[in-house]
């Protein structure tokens, strides 16, 4: 079986021996002509990580690889150049996995210096899978008076139902718009209708390859863009532009991890996190484990290791008051994370450590809302 690759961007399987094959077309130019940008619009910044939206074909081996930086993403979406004109920056090109709490470093540092710079709005563009924990991680990082908007694309920019170019355009309005926090952008439904405006603390990726796999979690979307229209509409809830002076908080504390709890977990896997300064628990329900595990947590928390216990749920908060596990888990120290998703309070939990040295204190930023990632109160409904 051989596979042979679409001019349309798919695969398709065929019988050897069944067609004569061709010499491979070659590989399109790295670098086009630049994109005339109009000096009358407003500056924009784009700040390229990776990712699929910064994805094409590998012709050596038929498969999608991050190859676009700024620069071939102004190329392949022209229709930006029609919202603002663009700094671009070439941070990282690698695929979402391979993030770091030191890139987000780095990625924070850049974004605080385009915004210096006084850039209407910054733009990063970045793989799907973990964006939401970069989001995060700039979140806190960073206090920005104007929009810094993340967007990424499910599918690449050679596949005919590629998303990245109505997001791209919907991120560079978003980017101009009265928005003033960190937000993910992508598709709001599977149609090219609009955009959902996430916020960066309370989002998460919800499908593998849906268009619309990100949805904000506890709290509804704080702005849509309609496509057709180029309009962006804000929710009462967004921040809005200017609210924050721009302030740069940039240490993490890289020895924090999250574990997830499952049934039959063996108390001895705990023991893996001696010391570590900060672990997240991703409990059952209202935030329970085994109680086999609640000697190991004692153990971690008596060697200075901070504990949060989230929820696996997607909605509802921590409660460690109902049951008998709960109250021996607040016994032990372990501090109650509300409605925090377990993945914001892993990046949170990082922040928290590297900038606040005192343990008490340390607790309650943790049990505290910073970027709108602890709600006081859950909705009905969400």
């Amino acid at each position: 079986m051989a596979v042979v690759k679409l001019s349309s961007g798919y695969n398709i399987g065929v019988e050897k021996g069944c067609c004569s094959l061709l010499a491979p077309a070659p590989a399109p130019a790295s670098h086009m002509a630049p994109v005339r940008q109009d000096p009358k619009l407003p500056e924009l910044s784009i700040i390229s990580t990776g990712g699929t939206i910064a994805s094409r074909i590998d012709y050596r081996t038929g498969a999608v690889t991050s190859q676009f930086d700024a620069d071939d993403i102004l190329t392949a979406i022209p229709a930006l150049a029609e919202i603002g004109r663009y700094r671009t920056n070439v941070l990282y090109t690698i695929l979402s996995e391979n993030m770091t709490p030191a890139i987000w470093q780095e990625l924070a540092r850049a974004i605080h210096d385009e915004i210096r710079h006084g850039v209407t709005g910054v733009i990063v563009t970045h793989g799907t899978d973990t964006m939401a924990y970069s989001a995060a991680a700039v979140s806190f990082m960073l206090d920005t008076p104007v929009p810094v908007v993340f967007v990424g694309s499910q599918r690449s920019a050679d596949r005919p139902s590629s998303d990245n170019a109505m997001n791209g355009v919907c991120a560079a309005l978003a980017a101009e718009s009265s928005l003033g926090e960190v937000a993910i952008v992508m598709h709001g439904t599977t149609n090219d209708d609009y955009c959902a405006i996430h916020r960066g603390t309370r989002v998460r990726k919800m499908h593998t390859s849906r268009r619309d796999a990100f949805q904000s979690i506890g709290i509804p979307p704080v702005g849509t863009i309609d496509y057709a229209s180029r309009t962006v509409t804000l929710s009462e809830e967004a921040v809005k532009r200017g609210t924050h002076k721009l302030a740069l908080h940039d240490k993490l504390e890289p020895h924090c991890a999250l574990v997830q709890f499952y049934p039959g977990m063996a108390p001895e896997l705990l023991s893996a996190y001696e010391g570590y300064k900060g672990l997240v628990l991703a409990g059952t329900g209202l935030g329970h484990v085994s109680t086999a595990l609640i000697p190991g947590i004692k153990k971690l928390i008596a060697g200075e290791t901070q504990v949060v216990m989230t929820s696996q749920c997607m909605h509802g908060r921590v409660c460690d008051r109902v049951y008998d596990t709960g109250r021996d888990l607040l016994a032990a120290g372990v501090i109650e994370g509300g409605d925090m998703l377990p993945e914001v309070a892993l990046v949170k939990q990082m922040w928290v450590l590297g900038n606040e040295k005192d343990p008490e204190k340390a607790a309650a930023m943790m049990a505290t809302d910073l970027k709108g990632e602890y709600m006081r109160r859950s909705g009905h409904g969400l």
